[in-house]
């Protein structure tokens, strides 16, 4: 009887084990393509996540960047996103691609680094300025990425539109593999610096980045506040022999509004105070600073992240 007893009492002590292991938090980030930088720094926010808070478990999740992110988070298919400030913004205000469907179920987790708006083509091919890629096989970027808004906002202060190109909606990988074998004459890319598909590519190919004139990147500062001029320096990539002027914007880590403060909290401390282990994890990881946590945040802070700026002072 009292062998009974024990057997039973073992079958429930596992039994409540289970329990506690599968009552943590299942959350799912949404990132981007997995030859940009969304995906890998997402990566490797979720096992700082999942290291330093307990009750956690974040997994990454490759999408088709900031667009489609706002509406898996919309839909409450994901649980935190990173997306580009200005998509941001556009989904909250009902702008762009949202116009009458605003989306205000989010907020600001912090802002985490410069993406850099980058227009690829070979150094000695056909496109030399911007008039020259007027029917050109041409990536504006993936359907529902950030990349495809900012390739319109760059062709429009040029005058022109997708009807002066033959534009191929292409991820960065596949933007890269159809570069080099020809098959495209130029790709946008809107990501952090450097970008590995842009690696990829100048590793076969002596590339530019063609710039943005200061007058045009005037133009495009006063009807998209978010961009800002910044230069790509020489040879940051192989091949790549010309500092280039470009507009870039800031990247977010956004969460859905049913997320707790608490959880918020947890996962905004962490990644300010993660020992350097985000750094060490990824290039871009050394970007995130407490200093410039609210650069470019124009949308509302979620509950939790606000509480500890507020704790840190950071305004």
């Amino acid at each position: 009887m009292k062998k009974g007893i024990m057997v039973v009492l073992a079958v429930l002590g596992v039994l409540s084990m289970s329990v506690g292991v599968f009552s943590a938090s299942q959350l799912l980030l949404a990132t981007g393509g997995t030859a940009g930088t969304y995906y890998p720094l997402g990566g490797a926010i979720a096992n700082i996540v999942n290291k330093r808070v307990p009750g956690i478990s974040m997994s990454a999740q490759s999408t088709g960047a900031s667009l489609e992110n706002m509406r898996l988070i919309n839909r409450g298919d994901v649980d935190l996103a990173i997306v580009q400030n200005d998509v941001a913004f556009q989904a909250y205000n009902g702008l762009e691609a949202f116009e009458g469907k605003p989306i205000k179920n989010f907020g600001v987790v912090a802002s985490l680094y410069p993406e850099v708006v980058q227009f690829v083509v070979k150094a000695d091919g056909p496109i030399k300025t911007w008039a020259d890629i007027k029917g050109k096989k041409i990536s504006v970027g993936a359907p529902g990425s950030g990349t495809e808004v900012n390739a319109r906002q760059v062709l429009e202060a040029y005058g022109m539109s997708y009807d002066d190109i033959q534009e191929q909606y292409l991820s960065f990988a596949e933007s890269a593999n159809q570069f080099k074998d020809g098959q495209i004459d130029g790709f946008f890319v809107t990501g952090g610096v450097p970008n590995p598909g842009i690696v990829d590519v100048s590793t076969q190919h002596k590339i530019k980045i063609l710039p943005v004139s200061q007058e045009k990147m005037k133009e495009l500062a006063d009807k998209y506040p978010f961009l800002a001029p910044t230069t790509i320096p020489a040879n940051t990539y192989l091949n790549q022999t010309e500092a280039t002027l470009t507009p870039a914007i800031m990247a977010l880590i956004i969460a859905g509004n049913h997320m707790s403060e608490k959880e918020i909290y947890d996962i905004t401390k962490v990644l300010f105070e993660n020992g350097g282990d985000l750094a060490a994890a990824h290039a871009k990881g050394a970007d995130v600073q407490l200093a410039t946590a609210l650069a470019g945040v124009a949308t509302p802070l979620h509950p939790g992240a606000a509480k500890y700026f507020a704790e840190k002072g950071v305004k």
